[in-house]
């Protein structure tokens, strides 16, 4: 697997992925996702991150965030991940990494590539064959939309509206359960290597934009195109086992 990238570029929207150690089920339990949550809340709001997807799986994290001028994302994550470790092994009496070394990042551009990367969250616990449907999976942002909180709110609809053209939180909520047709489904649950590994995900122009903000630390790369889509990557991206089937939570006992 590539070394996890973590370039950030002030404005963009970014696709962070984490697993736990060894792929263990550290998240589990209802319980340690919702602390994760809890953290979540907290780090967005000190470090002005604004968050417009998420799913806590039973080893592995997904956020599709966006920051400001005024946003630290590097120190965002610094927070959130870490006071999730703490706890848990103050709480378990554990010693030793909660979660893999790197975290990865991917800048996703404003438009259908946004729709299918937050589709593409979305899906992950179907695509492992624990629940049916993402509605079934609390710890997610999917959940928070159809079930818009009071207090605490982890979304920011107004962002997300923004970046997808969309008018109200009503008619995201029709729009996202219009995502889970058959035929989409059915898309979705194949994994897909260029959300998780690629630098960059979008038009050719979106991504010679980000190779030229990233300069010499995109030298190497090169833009290509994957299925559908272009990406900014080293190589074409096949999905080599990521999140492989024995460790995913398809596999809980």
């Amino acid at each position: 697997m590539p070394r996890a990238n973590r370039y950030f570029i002030h404005g963009n929207i970014w696709h962070l992925t984490h697993r736990c150690h060894e792929k263990d089920f550290l998240l589990k339990f209802g319980r340690e996702r919702r602390r994760w949550i809890h953290w979540l809340f907290q780090a967005k709001k000190r470090y002005r991150i604004k968050v417009l997807n998420y799913i806590a799986t039973c080893n592995h994290i997904h956020l599709l965030v966006m920051d400001d001028s005024k946003g630290d994302i590097p120190r965002f994550m610094q927070l959130l991940q870490s006071r999730t470790a703490q706890e848990y092994n103050q709480l378990k009496c554990r010693k030793g990494a909660f979660w893999e070394d790197r975290y990865h990042a991917t800048a996703i551009e404003s438009d259908d590539h946004l729709m299918q990367c937050m589709m593409y969250i979305s899906m992950n616990m179907v695509r492992a064959g624990v629940i049916q449907h993402p509605i079934q999976w609390k710890d997610s942002g999917f959940y928070e939309i159809q079930n818009p909180r009071k207090r605490y709110t982890i979304i920011d609809y107004p962002s997300l509206l923004k970046s997808l053209n969309i008018n109200s939180i009503n008619q995201l909520q029709l729009i996202q359960n219009e995502w889970i047709t058959d035929k989409t489904r059915k898309h979705f649950l194949e994994r897909d290597g260029k959300w998780t590994e690629a630098i960059a995900v979008g038009n050719p122009p979106f991504l010679e934009e980000v190779k030229q903000q990233l300069d010499v630390k995109a030298r190497a790369r090169s833009i290509h195109k994957s299925g559908e889509d272009y990406i900014l990557a080293d190589t074409e991206i096949p999905y080599n086992n990521i999140f492989d089937t024995k460790n995913d939570s398809s596999s809980i006992k």
